[in-house]
């Protein structure tokens, strides 16, 4: 690659990427599903372009600052699938953004829908309450799901639906249990609301690991984030191979020795997420043998099997983080390839966690 800029740092191939994102437009269209990614995984305005490109309806995000910098990128449509807590500043905030763009609020109290009440009064943004159904995180149980829709109807607030997040589905061999669950969840959260005269409810789900679970006889949406990019964990839960994983994490080798050497792309690149089932803090997709057995701030800490090679110091060893989304948060720009072109796409809303 020319122009390789000094390591640590991102590197997607766009080919992998584009793959990835036809690959999940196609199968949400072949099940009559919309598909409304999350940008919190790539916080990337330009990959937003073209997951919109792609057929997706609208994207969701995770923070207020998310949704205000897509929006002035250009984005129309954006959900907020999380509980905001919309008093004072933030609430302001809110009111401010639901000017500009087609707006859904997730909401998993009655108190929370007062706030968003008095937020959102006077514009048309809706709200979609959260429905726990597995994780144990946010979100009400299915068969609370009226006193919060109700609350939500006298502050003043559509309520558009319902949704999940299936996350204990990151968990080997726990997704197609976790898809059931969010099935289960949903359809009963809305066959209670449908029955008190709350109507053409959307029914959002899905995860990366569980999105090929997903029940399209229940589910009209679908949000996943991991599948832009895949990750060292979606390749060990089988969600995809090594093939599918678009975005690694350029370190320069600058130690070496007993078997192991040591990259200078340490958890201020990688991030520090290590689920108990995880066999590393990362992985090499060129040495799938290896394991990011220790990461420091700028120390990662690669150990092959032993009689295996170890590269050179001053070599470039590609590893893929065990979650690429805490990875693209600490970033600032992804360098990317197409065959010999590189370019730079500004990672815009890196940080933006208010």
């Amino acid at each position: 690659m020319t122009d390789a800029p000094a390591t640590p740092y991102l590197a997607v191939d766009l080919d992998v990427l584009s793959r990835n994102l036809e690959n999940t437009a196609r199968w949400a269209r072949a099940r009559g599903l919309r598909l409304r990614p999350h940008a919190k995984t790539h916080k990337s305005p330009e990959i937003a372009r073209r997951q919109i490109e792609s057929g997706a309806v609208g994207l969701t995000v995770a923070t207020l600052a998310e949704g205000e910098i897509f929006s002035r990128a250009g984005a129309t449509d954006l959900f907020v699938a999380y509980p905001v807590w919309a008093a004072g500043e933030r609430g302001a905030r809110l009111r401010a953004l639901a000017q500009g763009v087609a707006l859904r609020v997730g909401v998993d109290s009655a108190e929370g829908a007062q706030h968003l009440g008095i937020a959102l009064a006077g514009t048309s943004a809706s709200v979609m309450v959260e429905v726990d159904s597995g994780m144990r995180r946010t979100g009400v149980a299915p068969g609370e799901v009226l006193e919060v829709a109700r609350a939500a109807d006298r502050a003043g607030v559509r309520v558009a639906g319902v949704f999940t997040f299936p996350g204990h589905g990151y968990a080997p061999g726990g997704a197609a249990q976790a898809a059931a669950d969010e099935a289960t969840a949903l359809a009963k959260a809305a066959d209670i609301l449908r029955g008190n005269g709350f109507d053409d409810l959307e029914l959002g789900g899905g995860s990366t690991p569980t999105l090929a679970h997903s029940d399209a006889t229940v589910l009209t949406e679908v949000r996943p984030g991991v599948s832009v990019f895949n990750d060292a964990q979606q390749v060990e839960l089988g969600t995809c191979g090594w093939e599918d994983v678009a975005l690694t994490a350029v370190g320069t080798v600058v130690s070496r020795g007993d078997g192991r050497f040591v990259l200078d792309a340490g958890g201020k690149v990688l991030g520090a997420d290590r689920p108990g089932w995880a066999t590393g803090a990362g992985r090499v997709p060129a040495m799938p043998d290896a394991r990011v057995v220790l990461l420091s701030e700028h120390h990662a800490v690669v150990e092959l099997p032993a009689g295996e090679t170890l590269p050179e110091l001053g070599d470039r060893v590609a590893v893929a983080p065990n979650h690429v989304c805490a990875a693209a948060n600490l970033a600032r720009e992804y360098v990317v390839t197409m065959g010999g072109r590189v370019t730079r796409w500004p990672i815009t809303a890196a940080g933006a966690n208010t």
